[in-house]
């Protein structure tokens, strides 16, 4: 009797190995992480997992709740197989609450800063704060707008293909700054202030270490990416003081007194609110080696929020950062469902990811980037992307990099500079709907492609894209080295500048529809070798194609202008040396298309449309974004 009972506690063992270890909010990590005593934190469920013997699944199942974490959940290549699955509304957090709110004066409360023996150094420093779900605003000087410093760097900057700058910024160019002395108190706090000194197609975020209030001259404790004043941009903004604090639902961190300061916003009760601040820049990181990666590994259905970034530059795109979920040398694995929000860096950041891919995931609210993969054979579909960059405006919402990606039926919107980019050669962008990108920085566009040869992009519609100046924006973007590219059958409605190519060759453009209010431009610098097929373009204002000569093959496009002028614009590099008349030749012609172009995307033509008479089909992307 004792054997056979014996045995049968054995399979019930295994029956629950087999069904996983449970995790939740009442649970002990004392526990066997069965459904009837789970365990408390994924750690010790992680631990459980690993002690496991070889071949038997490896599977957490997260309870409905609320997790902080204590550090970053760290799967290596000793996991590898291992799934973890929310069960209704589970929720990480990186970071700790703030309590012991108390009043400062009129109208702002304040508490202590503890030491946390999560950081380093027990000093915490932070530069995001998520109150009552909301990513609370910083405090801002000037309220709105920017201040316009008086720094300059007139060298030339070459493209990166150049080399970037004609000659190495030095390094007081990279952390002095001179600023107008009625722009800056004389009580600024350096402890605390940080600046947002603006570039053109990204910023750099820099603490104070100087202030010669002889010179107004402002010495940076870390060194910006780009000089200020480069690019002709002389635009910053002051970050964390308590001259910053004009509005409700702002705060800043008084490092000088340990305190986080807050207003809060009309009706919220700071004896009943919830502030929490980030401890870790990851949540969760699969973490291999070149040699060994971590691979198979399944993460569905959580929610993450709450994490930091250091005080630095971001770079391009604000790369730099790390994500709430990170992923560095790895294989086949999987991100399903996932949620992240209010986070500080990236939503999902991944490097080396071979076959990786990430679905039906809502990344929304980050300080940096929604999502960025780089690696090869990565699939990203059906995700919600938008609200990225509330602290690095020059986030991407989505970034691919590698060989053979395929971002698919995305939906990308509200960024304050590219909606998607990408790098590297062989990947198809497809039934991707974006909108209202490009709200902050420059030189950017909908779609973004670079350093990359036999990208297609297909079937994605792209509206409502403003120019805020400097370089541009626009609606399909193929930039240096792009070559051998297809931009086909996609919709641009609402950009003033839907096609720009720029050192770009071979490519080719066909059966697209342009529809612009206003002048529309097609812009070809330093570009070469191009084709244009049955492409339609319908403007309220003129039409100008900059530098026409790059156009190889112009056959079978319609062209529309109301204003009823065409133009070619000669180009000397990036220098317009006239406008003429555009005579389009190889079957292309200057008539209205009679199309109809619904807000959901939809054009058609009508029955009596030249459009059709040249061969290009209809239109239809209504089904762009997530299915």
């Amino acid at each position: 009797m004792l054997v056979l009972l014996a045995a049968g506690c054995a399979r019930l063992g295994e029956r629950a190995h087999r069904a996983g270890f449970f995790v939740a909010p009442n649970g002990d990590d004392t526990s066997p992480g069965t459904r009837a005593k789970p365990l408390a934190t994924l750690h010790a469920a992680r631990d459980a997992a690993r002690k496991l013997p070889p071949g038997e699944p490896r599977r957490i199942v997260v309870e409905a709740g609320r997790y902080f974490l204590s550090g970053p959940l760290a799967l290596e290549p000793q996991d590898s197989g291992m799934a973890i699955e929310a069960k209704g509304q589970a929720t990480l957090y990186g970071g700790r609450r703030i309590t012991g709110w108390a009043k400062e004066g009129d109208r702002l409360w304040a508490a202590k800063v503890p030491e946390v023996p999560v950081v380093p150094d027990g000093k915490w420093d932070f530069r995001m704060l998520v109150v009552n779900g909301r990513f609370a605003k910083r405090a801002r000087l000037p309220k709105a707008g920017h201040f316009t410093h008086l720094t300059g760097f007139d060298v030339p900057w070459m493209s990166t293909t150049g080399g970037g700058w004609k000659r190495k910024p030095t390094d007081a160019e990279l952390t002095t700054m001179r600023y107008r002395p009625e722009d800056l108190p004389a009580s600024l706090d350096l402890r605390n202030a940080e600046l947002t000194v603006y570039h053109m197609w990204d910023e750099s975020v820099v603490g104070l270490k100087a202030n010669d209030a002889a010179t107004h001259t402002l010495t940076f404790s870390n060194p910006a990416g780009h000089p200020p004043g480069a690019f002709g941009v002389k635009k910053f903004v002051v970050w964390n003081v308590r001259e910053g604090m004009t509005e409700p639902g702002q705060w800043f961190l008084d490092r000088t007194a340990g305190l986080v300061v807050y207003w809060p916003l009309p009706g919220e009760d700071m004896a009943k609110a919830e502030a929490l601040a980030p401890t870790m820049e990851s949540l969760i990181r699969l973490q291999g080696s070149e040699k060994e990666p971590v691979k198979d590994v399944t993460i569905r259905g959580l929610t993450l929020s709450v994490t930091n970034t250091p005080l630095k530059a971001g770079g391009f795109g604000a790369g730099h950062f790390d994500g709430a979920v990170q992923v560095v040398h790895a294989e086949n694995c999987r991100l399903e469902g996932l949620t992240i929000l209010n986070v500080g860096g990236q939503g999902i950041k991944a490097w080396e990811a071979r076959g990786l891919r990430i679905e039906r995931c809502h990344v929304h609210h980050t300080g940096a980037c929604g999502l960025k993969a780089d690696g090869d054979d990565a699939l990203i579909a059906d995700c919600r992307v938008h609200d990225v960059g509330v602290t690095y405006p020059s986030a991407i919402g989505l970034w691919v990099n590698g060989r053979r990606a395929q971002a698919v039926h995305n939906e990308v919107h509200d960024t304050p500079y590219t909606a998607i980019a990408s790098g590297g050669d062989d990947h198809l962008f497809e039934g991707n709907l974006i909108h209202d990108a490009m709200k902050e920085l420059h030189d950017g566009a909908g779609i973004y492609i670079t350093f990359c040869k036999r990208v297609t992009l297909r079937g994605n519609f792209i509206r409502d894209i403003a120019d805020t100046g400097g370089y541009g924006a626009s609606a399909y973007y193929l930039d240096e080295q792009a070559e051998d590219c297809l931009v086909e059958g996609n919709l641009s409605l609402r950009v003033k500048r839907p096609s720009h190519n720029h050192m770009a060759r071979k490519n080719t453009l066909r059966n697209n529809v342009f529809v612009v209010d206003g002048d529309a431009s097609i812009t070809f610098p330093r570009s070469a070798d191009y084709r244009l097929e049955r492409n339609v373009i319908v403007a309220t204002g003129k039409i100008t194609f900059s530098n026409p000569a790059a156009m190889a093959s112009f056959a079978d496009n319609v062209l529309f202008s109301a204003a009823g002028k065409v133009e070619g614009q000669p180009l000397t590099d990036y220098r317009a040396t006239g406008t003429e008349p555009l005579k389009p030749g190889g079957g292309s012609i200057l008539a209205d298309p009679k199309l109809a172009v619904s807000e959901r995307g939809k054009v058609a033509f009508a029955p009596d449309s030249p459009a059709l008479k040249l061969g290009i089909a209809p239109i239809d992307v209504s089904g762009a974004g997530p299915r």
